[in-house]
């Protein structure tokens, strides 16, 4: 996953984008980037397929101790007869453990045009052809261990059960669970309705945006048909993040669950 802060002076005083798959290095990289940041009570937006389960839950109680916010986009420049502007395209995917990340955010916003989508913990090396593959009583073993510690990240976020009955529900070799306006609602993963709870204007000082207020600031997203330029191009959403180097636990190197 990819780090860059994004500049919106003088409408709001910018954000993080966060671009990729979650590896190994991932939280190290996060941790180098906010080196020397004000980051407290900033927002986040994601453009994620994915990645390790435990490294993405790492990162996620990283950014729920700095009093981070999250949305779902793609950062973008717009061509203006004043300027380039800075904004957030909405046409992204938040995908499998970048969902999780999502749910790290204090405040949490998503826009229409976004796509949410979920699916089980598998172990990344067979997730192709997940059905089959041969698998241990260790594996199952790994399986069930970070199906709760899952569990309890979920709960510390201040998710529902209902997300993660959503994921587990979907097997490898299914096409991943797009989530509806009312199952975002229903496990919890918006807490606003409006973008401005996320982008405090400039200037104003670092804090958690978990009780902000709404500001009367000009929605920062930008429809399909604006002209917009990434300013930083996505990976192309996956289905699992099989590919990413696995991490941790008691996992050998071929077995480490993914998402």
């Amino acid at each position: 996953m990819r780090f860059s802060w994004i500049a919106c002076e003088p409408d709001c005083r910018g954000w993080i984008g966060a671009v990729g798959i979650v590896t190994a290095d991932t939280p190290k990289d996060f941790d180098d980037f906010a080196r020397g940041r004000q980051l407290d009570g900033a927002a986040v937006v994601l453009d994620s397929s994915g990645g390790s389960v435990n490294d993405a839950i790492a990162l996620g109680r990283r950014w729920r101790q700095l009093g981070l916010s999250t949305t779902v986009g793609i950062s973008a420049e717009n061509r203006t007869p004043a300027g380039t502007r800075t904004s957030i395209a909405p046409e992204a995917y938040c995908e499998s453990m970048c969902v999780f990340l999502l749910l790290a955010g204090h405040a949490r916003y998503v826009p229409d045009a976004a796509h949410v989508r979920v699916h089980q913990i598998w172990m990344g090396d067979r997730a192709d052809d997940a059905r089959a593959a041969s698998y241990t009583a260790q594996d199952m073993m790994i399986v069930e261990r970070d199906i709760g510690r899952l569990a309890k990240y979920t709960f510390d976020m201040g998710g529902t059960g209902d997300l993660l009955s959503l994921a587990l529900n979907v097997p490898p070799w299914e096409e991943l669970h797009e989530l509806s306006w009312q199952e975002l609602r229903l496990t919890n993963l918006i807490t606003t309705d409006t973008i401005a709870d996320l982008l405090p204007p400039a200037g104003a000082p670092a804090r958690s945006v978990a009780t902000a207020a709404t500001k009367p600031l000009q929605d920062r997203f930008v429809s399909a048909t604006s002209e917009a330029e990434p300013a930083a191009k996505s990976d192309k959403p996956t289905k699992t993040a099989e590919a990413t180097p696995p991490t941790g636990g008691l996992a050998t190197p071929a077995a480490q669950p993914q998402r």
